[in-house]
């Protein structure tokens, strides 16, 4: 059995949430969802993991977490998303 760095998820109201990502992405998450089924029989769709998956993430990440506890400005503060054309995104 995988030794899978997200657990088994618990017991919950399934919510939908959609996002673009890139083709690369959608594999390694699809072969993640095929892995997990492997590991723990169960099969769980990428949307249903990927809050998961997020959580894990940001829970593993030590730099943030500090910042949250230090309260560094800029932390917790939730902003507009910024979008860029495509011409835009080149020039970056």
């Amino acid at each position: 059995m995988a030794d899978l760095k997200l657990r088994k998820l618990p017991d919950r109201t399934p919510s939908k949430i959609t996002i673009t990502v890139s083709a690369d992405l959608s594999r390694a998450l699809h072969d993640y969802a095929a892995l997990y089924r492997q590991t723990y029989g169960e099969s769980e769709t990428v949307a249903e993991l990927i809050p998961f998956m997020l959580s894990e993430f940001l829970e593993s990440d030590r730099a943030f977490a500090k910042a949250r506890k230090e309260g560094l400005p800029g932390v917790g503060i939730s902003e507009k998303p910024r979008r860029q054309s495509a011409s835009t995104a080149d020039n970056v």
